[in-house]
């Protein structure tokens, strides 16, 4: 385990405000065998400037460019093909990890022997100051329960290569993360969160999760083009996580 390859992988778009301070959240692991592959997604402010330094003086980093804007889950899946990692892990450009994240998660993955996991995580706004909100999840996480709700933060998931191979990231612009998820459960079922808050996710005044009316729409596409069903099943199937969402997971948040 302790010589695992971790690979994360971070979709950057016009994050100059934030990447900086992203990467140093990596870079502070004390797990240090990992490799970052950043794809910007056509940025147009300062990010790529930013990243270069780093890249400049940490060969563990690695930057790629994208010819036009096409969305994250390509940026991502454009990361994940150049991944070298026995595990795959991922981290957004705005959002940070604290230092035992990857050896407490790599540990857990050993202790349990099992081939994916994630943690709780809390939550910070645009300038980086608490909400003093825990987002937690259940402690046996099945793939009902993820079917009707995205239970695992992005910014916390990590899977072994080796048991999985490369995941496929869907193309589409929102969701992706989910996808993932539940093409993992659908395979092994259920899986475990590490018990305790491992990262900061940084939720932002244009973030997706500041647009209930985006949310609803999304999950809808997922229902629809992920798992195929047609539009009047996906229509019933969104009472179940509107219900979920209205009336569980505020549950796991402390």
């Amino acid at each position: 385990m302790e010589t695992a390859l971790v690979s994360i992988i971070t979709p950057s778009f016009n994050s100059e405000k934030f990447i900086a301070e992203t990467i140093q959240s990596v870079q502070n692991q004390t797990y240090q065998n990992w490799e970052m592959i950043i794809v910007d997604d056509s940025s147009t402010d300062q990010t790529i400037s930013v990243i270069e330094q780093f890249v400049k003086n940490d060969i563990r980093i690695r930057l790629f460019q994208l010819d036009k804007n096409s969305g994250a889950g390509i940026a991502r899946e454009k990361a994940l093909s150049i991944a070298n990692g026995d595990y795959i892990s991922f981290l957004d450009a705005d959002d940070l990890w604290k230092p035992q994240k990857l050896q407490k998660q790599l540990q857990f993955l050993k202790e349990n022997k099992v081939p994916f996991t994630f943690s709780f995580y809390e939550c910070i706004d645009e300038k980086g100051n608490a909400l003093n909100r825990i987002v937690e999840a259940p402690r046996n996480l099945t793939y009902h329960q993820l079917f009707f709700c995205n239970y695992v933060g992005n910014l916390t998931g990590i899977y072994e290569v080796n048991f999985f191979g490369k995941i496929a990231i869907s193309a589409t612009r929102k969701r992706q993360d989910w996808m993932v998820w539940l093409t993992i459960l659908k395979k092994i079922r259920k899986a475990k969160p590490v018990p305790e808050s491992l990262a900061f996710y940084r939720i932002r005044d244009n973030s997706l999760s500041a647009s209930k009316v985006d949310l609803l729409k999304h999950n809808f596409a997922v229902y629809r083009n992920f798992h195929g069903f047609s539009y009047i099943s996906s229509l019933f199937i969104m009472i179940g996580f509107l219900i979920t969402q209205l009336l569980i997971k505020p549950r796991y948040i402390k």
